[in-house]
């Protein structure tokens, strides 16, 4: 199905909790939010309803998000459902990567297709003071521990904060030059309580692309992994990875827009950063078809986000809808 503009609507972001097991600072308030009750979530067996109902009507690409998806228990168990619907073609995890290592082999094998990482820092002091929690937290573990399980393309993504960790660009950028990762570059996007991150905080991706060109002998554009994002791709000559750019801020690729996301709680979110949302969880308990109410989530479909116009879409957090 098309929404009101045209596009071609085939992926649906799924977050299964609120709750995370970090605090960092440009996603979650430090003391966290209030979290929604148990009988609100939906039950895996309902994402699975809701996603055989709409896989009829175009979707085709899922990814699972939260909060923080992996402190949902036994994960595996929707993976295993959302991977047996005809049609669905790619099965994708967005995570912090902090429980990643040992579930790894776990979520592959009950069907998972891939990984997205979030590796703000390659420094434990670093990560922990951004997340606001230390667990120990090793990306490059995470990382292998994806690559090992068959969890590719491996995606590891940073969110660039000016004066906290943008001297780390081009360490994350060298990580392309020994392994087959693919590092993105996303611009900060301050949202609702953070507050304390500004527009000062923000690094434009085309100067984080000329400390990477820097770092490793130049770069040149690349078709980059599979994926549904807007992200673009570059390469340094003879490098197994590519380090990418997400441009929320100084470009926008709302025109493009390919997705809807499904909160914990049930409701369809037609932007991130818009006000507009459908009720599906009161449809899929009463039994109800779900078509009509997709039907009208695209009709609906924003043309464009307010962003640059400081207009969050009322959202007090990245983590309310999984980013």
């Amino acid at each position: 199905m098309r929404d009101a503009q045209g596009r071609l609507i085939s992926y649906l972001r799924i977050s299964v909790t609120d709750r995370c097991n970090f605090r960092c600072l440009y996603c979650m308030p430090k003391d966290g939010l209030v979290w929604l009750p148990r009988d609100e979530i939906l039950r895996y067996e309902e994402i699975a309803e809701l996603v055989r109902q709409l896989q009829p009507l175009g979707i085709r690409r899922l990814r699972v998000t939260g909060g923080e998806p992996t402190v949902r228990p036994e994960l595996e168990k929707l993976f295993r459902q959302l991977s047996a619907i005809p049609g669905i073609e790619d099965l994708a995890l967005s995570t912090n990567g902090a429980k990643l290592a040992p579930l790894a082999r776990v979520y592959a094998d009950a069907g998972l297709d891939r990984v997205n990482i979030s590796v703000d820092s390659l420094r434990r002091e670093r990560i922990a003071q951004i997340a606001r929690r230390d667990l120990g937290f090793d990306p490059l573990a995470a990382a292998a521990a994806a690559e090992e399980a068959g969890l590719a393309p491996v995606k590891l993504n940073m969110v660039v904060l000016r004066g906290i960790n943008d001297d780390e660009v081009p360490d994350l950028a060298r990580l392309t030059l020994e392994h087959p990762w693919h590092v993105r570059y996303i611009e900060l996007m301050p949202v609702g309580e953070m507050s304390g991150l500004t527009g000062a905080h923000v690094v434009p991706s085309a100067e984080v692309l000329e400390r990477c060109a820097a770092a490793l002998g130049g770069l040149e554009k690349a078709e980059g992994p599979g994926g549904n994002g807007p992200a673009a791709y570059y390469r340094a000559p003879g490098a197994p990875g590519t380090v990418g750019v997400i441009t929320p801020l100084t470009h926008s690729y709302c025109g493009e827009c390919n997705r809807v996301r499904l909160t914990a709680d049930g409701r369809l979110r037609t932007c991130l950063f818009g006000r507009h949302e459908i009720d599906f969880r009161g449809p899929l308990r009463r039994g109800e078809p779900l078509a009509p109410y997709f039907a009208r989530a695209l009709a609906e479909k924003p043309p464009e986000h307010h962003l640059l116009q400081l207009d969050a879409g009322g959202l007090k957090a990245l983590s309310q809808v999984g980013g």
